[in-house]
């Protein structure tokens, strides 16, 4: 628990540095709001890299990344995961340079993280249209868009239950798909557990880009809303498959 306690003050210490120290002087030097942002999601990348580094070092969890050479060739993806564990998003993003996501709204108000979900302008869920609208912006300009499908934290010992979001951005951005598969051994920074509540051993955290191929054109119905509750059936039929196999 000590380990686990001081990554997450860390982390937490970490967004602060950032929000008022870092990101203020890369302000000072550079006066385009797109380029802010873009130096702003680099900075996060490799802070991300580093606490991901600090606590497979440290030893609070494993972590086993494949592909990583595949993941960093990325380019205008719909990024789709699930979502077993607290640091998912963080480790998404310390693989991939150029990644934008979606984020809770109430984000927006945690003082440890809302000055670095502002300066790198990740998406806030709040507007459904405007959400929409920041999407396929996002992808058009070449960022990887992060999605969980399940819209929150998987419940341990419970069947994945995705919502349709993930696949409405899809359908209507006509978003090309690559999927991650995560497993985090034994549950550990689940839904509902305490981040100091850890698992009684080392927990190992597992992560693969997969083959599988979605693509919105097959989806041929008139009617985006049929759409995107066939894909998201197929999208969680999918995923509950592989886990079991990893």
């Amino acid at each position: 628990m000590i380990t686990t306690a001081f990554c997450f003050s860390v982390f937490g210490i970490g967004g602060l540095v950032l929000a008022f120290i870092i990101f203020p002087a890369q302000r000072l030097f550079e006066n385009n709001p797109v380029k802010q942002k873009l130096k702003a999601r680099k900075t996060v990348h490799y802070c991300f890299k580093l606490f991901v580094s600090l606590m497979h070092l440290m030893g609070a969890i494993r972590f086993h990344v494949n592909d990583k050479a595949q993941i960093e060739s990325l380019k205008g993806q719909l990024i789709l995961a699930n979502h077993p564990s607290l640091i998912d998003v963080v480790v998404l993003i310390s693989v991939i340079k150029n990644a934008d996501c979606v984020v809770k709204a109430h984000l927006f108000k945690n003082p440890f993280v809302r000055g670095v979900i502002k300066s790198t302008g990740y998406i806030s869920n709040d507007d459904p249209q405007e959400l929409l609208r920041e999407c396929e912006q996002s992808l058009q300009t070449g960022n990887n868009l992060i999605v969980f499908p399940e819209g929150t934290r998987t419940e341990p010992h419970k069947k994945l239950k995705f919502k349709r979001g993930a696949a409405n951005i899809a359908i209507r951005c006509n978003a090309p798909i690559t999927t991650f598969l995560i497993k985090m051994k034994p549950n550990t920074l689940t839904k509902g557990t305490p981040w100091y509540k850890v698992a009684p051993y080392q927990a190992h955290f597992t992560m693969r880009l997969t083959s599988q191929q979605f693509n919105c054109a097959t989806y041929d119905s008139d009617m985006p809303a049929m759409q995107s509750r066939q894909l998201t059936k197929d999208l969680q039929h999918y995923f509950t498959q592989e886990l079991k196999n990893i």
